[in-house]
């Protein structure tokens, strides 16, 4: 018996999302999962390779791979907006490289990356100084820092957890995240405090900084999905993730 149906839009009648999760990535999914459940949108991950090792030769090994990753998205209606999931590689490859790569396979689609939506969040915050947060070595941290100075923001305020390998900054805890927040915002005045790199877990305490310092807080993974919804054309405001989310 041949059984009768319909169709309709499926999950992301709103809004596809799709996003590229580094191999060593323990926070984005279940972060970005949070800020994205919305009715009628409807989020996909793939993985990309990447060694521990948090280094400019190894983040830069992923723009090879980047539209193998993308391949894995199943083909159909296509998506609104495809992320790149890291900071620190969006920096070595840089956002135009990230997208070209992406757009090879799918070339209707938006693309973002950690790096374009930190910048992208400052602005919408009106944000110019920042106290600057990371987890990595001296010579990532020092290529964000100017890949953010390039995009016009000045860094007010420096610190980073100098961790290298991938592995033990996602046991870095919040507590430590917060603490570290409050130290760099409290160095000198800045607008908004950012705390680098999608493997940090940050979500949870986000308001909590801000609370504490008096400036907006914005984290990789909050800025990443807030990009791709908006990008999207979703605007919704939610709650509990902080100012950027509240405009």
């Amino acid at each position: 018996m041949k059984l009768a149906f319909d169709t309709d839009a499926g999950i992301g009648r709103r809004a596809r999302l799709v996003v590229v999760v580094l191999q060593a990535d323990e926070t984005l999914e279940p972060e970005l999962a949070r800020i994205t459940a919305l009715d009628g949108v409807a989020l996909y991950h793939s993985r990309i390779p990447m060694a521990p090792e948090i280094r400019a030769d190894t983040l830069a090994a992923m723009e090879r791979d980047l539209p193998g990753a993308v391949r894995m998205f199943p083909e159909g209606p296509g998506f609104d907006v495809i992320g790149y999931g890291c900071t620190s590689g969006a920096t070595v490859i840089g956002s135009r490289n990230v997208a070209r790569a992406i757009r090879s396979v799918f070339p209707d689609a938006q693309v973002t990356d950690p790096l374009a939506a930190i910048i992208a969040a400052a602005r919408a915050l009106g944000g110019r100084r920042l106290g600057f947060v990371t987890p990595y070595v001296p010579e990532v941290s020092r290529a964000m820092r100017a890949a953010l100075e390039d995009a016009g923001l000045a860094i007010a305020s420096f610190g980073s957890f100098g961790e290298g390998d991938d592995r033990v900054v996602a046991r870095i805890s919040e507590t430590s995240i917060l603490r570290a927040a409050e130290q760099v915002a409290g160095a000198a005045p800045c607008d908004a405090v950012v705390i680098a790199c999608t493997n940090l877990r940050c979500l949870a305490v986000l308001e909590q900084i801000e609370h504490r310092t008096g400036v907006a807080a914005i984290s990789s993974n909050q800025a990443l999905g807030w990009h791709m919804l908006r990008l999207a054309g979703v605007e919704d405001t939610l709650p509990g993730l902080g100012k950027l989310f509240t405009r």
